[in-house]
């Protein structure tokens, strides 16, 4: 039989059983790289969905062919048998050939072809070879391969697969919104398909998000969970999913065996690897969330890893899709999804060999957190911020072992102090510190001075968020057992909380002389933070007693001490504060520039305590300058960021006294119908939006979000219209900013053209991004080209 005899069949692509949910962005980007490479590889975790994007891909090109070639890899294991399949499935047959190889070349080359070749990650070698030979001899041939490494060859364009969009945590969602991510669409077609009439309700909307965040958006793992739909409650498989390798079985009988079985998918990867791979696998999993490099090669190197080798080792990884690659503000960090994590974590030595990768990250996360408040005051507190909340989850895993493991309790109640400066204030963090530095408390029960320090820390904490009688029992604690063990430190902090106590209360006589004494204590003891802290107090307390003069000496005082060290986060507060002494003044003015002034800063920073008190304060001036309806949004905006960080209004009597005044002055002059309707309007204005509206971004009257538009209001700016028929999974803003992204343009001209910071830029693309699935700017340039191209904005 000579070449030519397959003319009469042009493929051999299955029909689809299943409706395709999704992965429109995905299938764009796939016809743009086939018209543009001839090697197009899809590569991404196992389960991904690799092989039925490819399909529909091919499905959707067929007619731009003569032929289209699925060649099923997966249960080929010997690789000199790898181009013998790909002729079987043509029926290529030529016995004048050599080789398959050459009978592929002549029957490619006279025609127009596009094979897939599916599951080549354990034949990378030899389908490498077949894609250069064959694309060579055929210049008509286009290849979409799927595997979980790229093939490697010249000329090959890869497109990594991500798993399916899933809700964000903590995010509120209702049943609409939920509609809008494909993970939530896939799990509830599958499981209508063997549980008839499942929907997502009100009552098990939050499991359903929950049960699509734990599975990672895999397809795989969202289907096998869908079929045990059939015996639990959405609700009972999330709490189930602890052991989701014995519970996540029984696929499609039709599948091969490993991906019958998410165990088995999983542990087909891992017998792939190398040993110094699978080694640093299991390793990894100690890390509960995102890492950097600096971090793999503290805490997973030694015994079969040598320092030098964890760089080539993640790139590995990195290349067979079992690590992520993510850009964080500029750094390059990694992560695992949770369910390669948790098989790593079973394939670890035992339970000894998870001590000693626990304790050694622990090690790490300690001197961070160490190094973090030594550095705290001075110029490098927007780094350490930006540092300590990307380390979030390594930092709370640090602080759970410390008091899983006996004997680490002492250790994880100094990083918790370590902590509450640069971290948990600063942040507005409150209940989070609370909640760690109570229980290392009642763990470390000795007298000590670490003790004394923490319960003082602890009454600050909770003085903050109003809870007075309990901080007052937490302060007289740690009082006594400053005093009986002599400690200037502790002494020196506790007359600093003392006085911000009496100061909250209203009882500014009272805290006087406490936030004199804690102004000397704290610079003997060489506590910058708190020398300025009670600076800042005690100038607002003199200050509301009638001593103008002596408030100002006292806040200029403040600010010498934060310029003379660069520091920025408390400069923010004694902008924030002089602001209200200065209004009190009647210099309007002054006081207006001076709470914007701290706004940029606290916005910068992220310290959304100080942005919720500058809102109001603004709204106190505006208020009193006549603008109602902006000052009525600015309330309302300060209040709903108050009600988020757990900020009292009536924890500071002054400022519930000013703030009261204000609700009753603007009601009075906009009546309830307005006053509503503004309220309304603040309430919905996103963070970025309640910066924009208090620096002057939007005109009196004029509607608070473009969102108004719908009720008849005229936006400021052109709003997006989102297509029913293609939500997209951004936000306005998220939008606003691909579409500037897509112009070129830099984060740093981003931020100018749309007045907000640099880094909320920086965090709006990280987030565009993650939920588009993309490594590159360039992908939102061409996810956006490609919306505008189909009528979509």
């Amino acid at each position: 039989m000579v070449a030519g005899a397959v003319t009469r069949q042009v493929g051999n692509l299955p029909a689809d059983l299943t409706s395709f949910v999704g992965r429109r962005r995905e299938l764009a980007e796939i016809r743009r790289l086939l018209s543009a490479s001839r090697l197009v590889t899809l590569t991404g975790v196992g389960g991904v969905g690799k092989t039925r994007l490819a399909l529909r891909a091919a499905a959707e090109q067929r007619r731009a062919f003569d032929g289209v070639w699925l060649v099923d890899l997966s249960t080929v294991g010997d690789p000199g048998l790898v181009a013998e399949t790909v002729a079987a499935t043509m029926g290529v047959r030529d016995e004048a050939a050599a080789c398959p190889l050459d009978a592929l070349e002549r029957v490619l080359s006279s025609q127009r072809t596009l094979l897939v070749l599916d599951n080549c990650e354990h034949l990378r070698d030899a389908c490498a070879v077949l894609a250069d030979r064959l694309l060579r001899a055929a210049p008509e041939l286009r290849i979409l391969a799927t595997s979980r490494q790229s093939l490697g060859i010249t000329g090959e364009h890869r497109m990594k697969i991500s798993p399916l969009p899933v809700p964000e945590p903590d995010r509120p969602l209702d049943r609409r919104s939920l509609e809008l991510y494909d993970g939530v669409s896939l799990l509830t077609e599958r499981a209508a398909a063997v549980l008839p009439g499942f929907a997502v309700t009100e009552d098990n909307q939050a499991a359903v998000a929950e049960l699509c965040r734990q599975l990672d958006g895999i397809p795989l793992a969202i289907e096998l969970a869908a079929v045990r739909l059939r015996a639990l409650s959405v609700k009972a498989l999330v709490e189930r999913l602890r052991d989701r390798y014995r519970l996540l079985t029984g696929g499609s009988s039709t599948a091969v065996p490993r991906q019958q079985t998410l165990h088995a998918l999983v542990d087909w990867s891992f017998q792939l690897l190398p040993a110094a791979e699978r080694t640093l696998w299991t390793r990894l999993s100690i890390f509960p969330s995102h890492f950097d490099l600096d971090a793999v090669e503290a805490v997973c190197t030694g015994d079969g890893i040598e320092r030098d080798d964890v760089l080539d080792l993640l790139d590995a990884l990195l290349d067979k899709s079992l690590l992520l690659r993510e850009e964080h503000a500029g750094a390059v960090r990694y992560r695992m999804l949770d369910t390669l994590r948790e098989f790593g974590r079973k394939r670890l030595g035992g339970p000894a060999e998870r001590r000693s990768l626990q304790r050694r990250h622990r090690d790490r996360y300690l001197l961070l957190a160490r190094r973090a408040a030594a550095e705290w005051f001075g110029p490098d507190q927007l780094s350490w911020l930006r540092r300590l909340d990307l380390e979030q989850a390594n930092l709370r895993a640090a602080m759970d072992f410390c008091l899983q493991e006996p004997g680490e309790a002492e250790t994880g109640l100094r990083m918790a102090l370590y902590l509450t400066d640069p971290c948990w204030l600063p942040n507005a963090y409150y209940n989070e510190g609370r909640h760690w530095l109570d229980r290392m408390l009642w763990a470390v029960p000795a007298p000590t001075v670490m003790r004394a320090r923490a319960l003082c820390a602890d009454a600050e904490l909770v003085l903050t968020q109003g809870d007075t009688d309990r901080g007052r029992l937490l302060l007289a604690e740690s009082r006594r057992l400053a005093e009986r063990l002599g400690d200037p430190e502790a002494l020196a902090q506790t007359s600093l909380v003392a006085g911000l106590a009496e100061h909250y209360a209203g009882d500014y006589a009272r805290a006087a002389p406490l936030l004199e004494r804690a102004v000397e204590e704290e610079e003997a003891v060489g506590n910058l933070s708190g020398r300025l802290i009670a600076l800042i107090t005690l100038a607002a307390g003199v200050g509301y007693l009638g001593d103008r003069a002596r408030a100002r000496e006292l806040f200029e005082r403040a600010l010498a001490l934060t310029e003379a060290h660069g520091e920025c986060s408390g400069r923010a507060w004694v902008f924030t504060i002089f602001a209200v002494h200065l209004w009190q003044d009647g210099e309007n003015d002054r006081a207006l520039a001076m709470a914007r002034e701290a706004l940029l800063l606290a916005r910068d920073l992220g310290d959304r305590m100080n942005i919720a008190t500058n809102l109001a304060v603004l709204a106190w001036v505006q208020a009193g300058e006549g603008r109602h309806a902006h000052a009525a949004r600015l309330l309302a905006a300060s209040e709903e960021i108050g009600r988020r960080v757990g900020l009292v209004p009536s924890r500071d009597k002054r400022f519930a006294e000013f703030h009261e005044r204000c609700l009753t002055d603007l009601r009075t002059n906009l009546g309830d119908r307005a006053m509503n309707r503004e309220t309304r309007r603040g309430q919905r204005l996103t963070p970025d939006e309640m910066v924009e509206e208090a620096l002057g971004g939007r005109a009196e009257g004029a509607p608070a979000r473009p969102d108004d538009a719908a009720a008849g209001a005229e936006p400021t700016r052109p709003a997006t219209v989102v297509s029913a028929a293609e939500p997209s999974p951004l936000t306005r803003r998220e939008r606003e900013i691909a579409e500037l992204v897509a112009q070129g343009r830099s984060n740093k001209e981003i931020a100018s053209a749309l007045v907000i910071s640099q880094r909320t830029v920086e965090g709006h693309v990280e987030h565009i991004l993650d939920k588009l699935g993309f490594a590159s700017r360039a992908q939102i340039a061409a996810w956006v080209a490609a919306r505008e191209a189909g009528g979509r904005p």
